[in-house]
């Protein structure tokens, strides 16, 4: 063997979290997305930990993994046969060599499915950006967590105890102030805020990646109605305004900040119930006689009774009449 082949077999093995295994004589048959794969179940047992691993291991041996009629495994469903290819040099060599034309997002749903890992340490690929979009999905992840558990359950948990049933957070950095004016606030509508003052988290929601993960991971705690974004938000006083009549009016400074606002029940709480008492309708000036429930005349022609909302969407009474 040259010395250039025997570099190449000491790179190969630095990236290999363990040493291969002598192979068996034993040959399974995969069926996945239509193609066959014919298998030693041995790469698979290497690693216990992962499904595949798990699935021709004890499972077989106790027959919980089982062929079907023509004696082969089908398996992976949902995963195409160009990514399975990948997976299994994964099992043979330790790495996923990810080729040109195989989505990065699909080999990591993949990864996940089968519960085998997916890092720097275990994928290599051509296309970075798609790897490090990825890698950043996992961080932001973590990241958010950490965030979620510090700084925004408390502030949940404080609406909670108050009666809300929805929280709006606003975040600003270490650095802002916030100085309103008593007598003249900021037009804040029917909206109350808190205040979270933390840089890290404000970095944190600058990206829209970030933000997608996030709802997506508050998504999966059971919040509903979540709204995440960036809006400008009245920190200080800029000027003041002399009027007419002795008022002032108060102009604020305002920042772009990033804002969460989510909910933890199902629907708003806004009442379904409809008071008909209160439904008028242009085309019927009295609705008890409309409905025929007034007083009738002799050979008057009884009006059929109609809800009333039938007919706010219908044609008008002199039509139905006629």
């Amino acid at each position: 063997m040259s010395a250039g082949a025997e570099g190449g077999a000491d790179a190969a093995k630095e990236v290999r979290p363990t040493q291969p295994r002598p192979l068996s004589h034993d040959r399974v048959t995969l069926v996945v997305d239509g193609t066959h794969f014919v298998v030693d179940p041995a790469v698979f047992t290497a690693y216990p930990d992962t499904v595949l691993g798990r699935m021709f291991g004890r499972a077989r041996q106790h027959s919980f993994t089982r062929p079907n009629s023509k004696g082969e495994y089908e398996i992976a469903e949902g995963i195409g046969a160009s990514i399975f290819r990948v997976i299994l040099d994964y099992y043979r060599v330790g790495v996923l060599q990810c080729p040109e034309g195989v989505s990065v997002a699909e080999l990591r749903e993949a990864c996940d499915y089968l519960c085998i890992n997916f890092d720097y340490n275990t994928v290599r690929c051509r296309d970075l950006s798609a790897l490090l979009h990825e890698l950043s999905n996992d961080g932001a992840r973590r990241q958010f967590e950490a965030f979620l558990e510090e700084h925004l359950v408390p502030a949940m948990v404080s609406s909670a105890q108050e009666g809300e049933r929805e929280c709006r957070i606003v975040v600003l950095t270490d650095e802002d102030t916030v100085d309103w004016d008593r007598d003249n606030p900021p037009p804040m509508g029917e909206e109350n805020s808190q205040i979270l003052y933390s840089t890290k988290l404000f970095r944190f929601f600058k990206f829209i990646e970030n933000r997608d993960v996030a709802k997506a991971l508050l998504k999966e705690r059971g919040l509903k109605n979540i709204r995440i974004g960036i809006e400008g938000y009245p920190t200080c006083k800029e000027k003041v305004k002399r009027r007419s009549g002795g008022k002032s009016e108060v102009i604020y400074s305002y920042v772009q900040r990033p804002f969460i606002q989510l909910s933890w029940e199902k629907e708003e709480g806004k009442s379904r119930h409809v008071d008909f008492q209160c439904v008028r309708s242009r085309s019927v000036p009295n609705l008890i006689t409309a409905l025929g429930e007034g007083p009738t005349w002799p050979g008057a022609t009884p009006t059929p009774q109609v809800d009333e909302l039938d007919r706010l969407n219908g044609p008008p009474l002199e039509v139905l009449q006629q």
